[in-house]
């Protein structure tokens, strides 16, 4: 049987991989319609459009946060606690998704507030998660 854990984690990287992705798939076409020349892309796409730019610092948020929430998924896996990590495995992904989500529907005030929230929710789970890890692994 998968445990959450393993399920959160791989949810994790492919929605960074899937970000990733579309953000090439939008790129590769504004090149084949020669709207921008292949050589002119800037990472944080600043001089594409508003959505383009909110893709590219979801995604960024996305790997920003992979080696704190996935490393902790990971030492949860590898070190057999991944019932510490499991009840709340799911919400953490949801969290994340809710943050991007937000982050490429809009700039408003209310999104930016869901997406602190989210990030907050994240940002909890981990803390508790790295203290019930760490005393697993110094008990």
């Amino acid at each position: 049987m998968t445990s959450h854990t393993a399920v959160a984690l791989t949810g994790l990287i492919t929605w960074a991989l899937f970000l990733l992705i579309l953000m090439e798939l939008l790129r590769a076409r504004l090149v084949i319609l020669k709207q921008i020349p292949a050589n002119e892309f800037k990472p944080d796409n600043a001089n594409l459009s508003p959505f383009m730019q909110r893709l590219a610092r979801a995604h960024a948020n996305c790997i920003e946060g992979l080696p704190i929430f996935g490393g902790l998924l990971l030492v949860a896996l590898v070190t057999g606690q991944a019932a510490v990590t499991d009840s709340l495995a799911y919400p953490l992904l949801a969290a994340r998704l809710m943050q991007s989500l937000a982050h490429l529907t809009s700039l408003s005030i209310v999104a930016v507030n869901i997406r602190f929230a989210a990030f907050v929710i994240q940002m909890i789970i981990a803390a508790y998660w790295a203290i019930r890890l760490l005393s697993g692994l110094a008990g």
